[in-house]
């Protein structure tokens, strides 16, 4: 085990085992509860067709059982133990999250420790899970237009990225993943190389270390994960697609190419998001919605490890037309391109920016998502103690700069949701 650089606050320590898990440690005492919140660098954007939603389906299938457990032993463990847990997988990540009272430290050591090294594969629970993620795409995509539109829209904006694909799956990828594909994918992604592990609460550093080595240490790393060389070509003109289905009005989306989370242009298009899309005094609920041209408008960016899609959205109301509300839309734009925004605008969405960064702060479990996410994306958890002078550097001449750069015709994919012709 090795030792890192100390961090701006110097009771955040991190220390890296010999298999290459990194373990990073933010003690906080004001309450007797710990956040775990483990990393694992794999997600949407590490499959390819024919395992599309794998990733996402060993979200599920991480709390079915080991050599050591039998299926639900890890749900019913933590809950005698007085914890929670819950997960999320992401173009970019699976992460695993754990609540609990200090006093199971080891225990939840122990059953992360078990599920990184010993996940079973009993036919039995693989083909239940099938069915269960299944049954998730039918509910957040194939029953729900929104989720279908956003699908197609992502799918149409990159042709070369893996991140064209939808992190739930493909239905005919669902339908055939095999043991083996599953047992390999493990394997080379769930090693503790291929990990970062935050804890945030009440918890002794020493006492942590020393349980990661006891409990991970023994863990053998893998070859490292083919790594993700996929650069998606500057788009040469502007793409659209159409989905119709049975809805009771239409929906608008534009796809904007924009940047990484590493990037340094990221934090302006941030704030350049909130002041289109955050709140009722945003660009596009002022400009749209406010005026009766849409029932709700917003913008929403989600930055990775590769360039990331900025997506703005309108739904219309019942009986208008999509064409209308587009061209409304494109006011909105040029016009944020053509005039900038005011020192106004800016402050307001630094402040928001400031707010949300400062909030998560304020628990243990936005410490142990904080660190996380910086250690993965950024390469380094002490750069999210600059965040606040990176909005701060943020100029109206940066976020003018940054909307002609990305909110370009030619560099954005049109969707639209039409009800269906009876």
């Amino acid at each position: 085990m090795r030792a890192e650089p100390t961090a701006p606050d110097p009771a955040i320590v991190q220390r890296t085992l010999d298999n290459g898990l990194q373990v990073i440690v933010w003690p906080d005492h004001d309450i007797p509860n710990v956040a775990l919140y483990t990393f694992y660098r794999v997600g949407g954007r590490n499959e390819y067709p024919g395992i599309t939603g794998i990733a996402h389906y060993f979200e599920h299938m991480m709390f079915n059982g080991t050599s050591r457990r039998p299926p639900g032993s890890f749900d019913r463990e933590m809950e005698a133990a007085g914890g929670s847990n819950n997960a999320y997988t992401s173009n970019d990540l699976t992460v695993y999250q754990d609540w609990f009272p200090a006093t199971a430290l080891e225990t939840v050591f122990d059953l992360e420790a078990d599920r990184m090294a010993h996940l079973d594969f009993d036919p039995k629970v693989v083909e239940s899970e099938r069915g269960v993620v299944y049954s998730e795409r039918r509910t957040r995509v194939d029953n729900d237009n929104f989720g279908s539109l956003l699908e197609q829209l992502t799918a149409t904006a990159y042709v070369a990225h893996p991140y064209q694909f939808p992190v739930i799956g493909w239905p005919s990828d669902i339908e055939r993943w095999t043991i083996d594909q599953l047992r390999e994918f493990y394997r080379t992604y769930y090693a503790p190389n291929n990990a970062v592990m935050v804890v945030a609460g009440a918890v002794d550093p020493e006492r942590v270390f020393e349980l990661a080595e006891r409990h991970f240490g023994s863990i053998p790393a893998q070859p490292a994960p083919r790594p993700v060389t996929t650069v998606e070509p500057e788009q040469q003109g502007e793409r659209r697609v159409e989905v119709r289905r049975t809805a009771q009005v239409p929906i608008l989306a534009m796809a904007y190419h924009a940047t990484a989370a590493a990037d340094p242009d990221t934090p302006a298009i941030e704030l350049l998001t909130a002041v289109l899309g955050d709140g009722r005094s945003s660009r596009l609920h002022q400009g749209l919605v406010e005026k009766g041209h849409a029932v709700r408008a917003g913008a929403f960016f989600r930055p990775g490890f590769d360039p990331s899609l900025l997506m703005v959205y309108a739904v219309a109301p019942p009986g208008s037309e999509v064409g209308r509300l587009e061209a409304l839309l494109d006011v909105e734009l040029t016009r944020i391109v053509r005039e900038g925004v005011s020192e106004e605008e800016l402050e307001k969405a630094r402040n928001q920016a400031l707010a949300s960064f400062w909030s998560d702060q304020a628990t243990i479990s936005g410490k142990a998502h904080a660190l996380g996410r910086y250690q993965v994306f950024h390469g380094d958890y002490r750069k999210l103690f600059e965040a606040p002078q990176r909005y701060a550097a943020v100029s109206t001449a940066d976020l003018r700069r940054v909307a002609a750069r990305v909110l370009r015709r030619e560099n954005r994919t049109v969707g639209t949701l039409l009800p269906a012709t009876p």
